[in-house]
């Protein structure tokens, strides 16, 4: 399963759960900045932009999550919940 997180609320969510459950986690430019990235000590990809508010940066993210991870489950954090939480999502299919 493939967690991903859009804010840094999500992100230090999906990286406990990550350490208790077989995940992979994934974010955004928005969730941690370039140099805090580079100095964590543990798997995490980050992208180099922000998907937070911006409809085709997230399906851009989906759509590259999916190549990496095939068939993979793939949890967003939903940032309209009050803490972070994770909803399930449909990865498009690669044509």
């Amino acid at each position: 399963m493939v967690l991903l997180a859009i804010t840094a609320a999500g992100l230090t969510e999906a990286l406990r759960r990550e350490e208790s459950e077989d995940l992979v986690v994934w974010c955004g430019a928005d969730a941690i900045s370039e140099s805090a990235y580079d100095s964590l000590m543990r798997p995490l990809s980050r992208f180099d932009y922000e998907l937070k508010d911006d409809a085709f940066a997230l399906e851009d993210a989906l759509e590259t999550i999916e190549l990496h991870h095939p068939n993979q489950v793939v949890l967003v954090e939903d940032v309209g919940a009050p803490n972070p939480s994770f909803q399930r999502t449909a990865t498009p299919p690669l044509n």
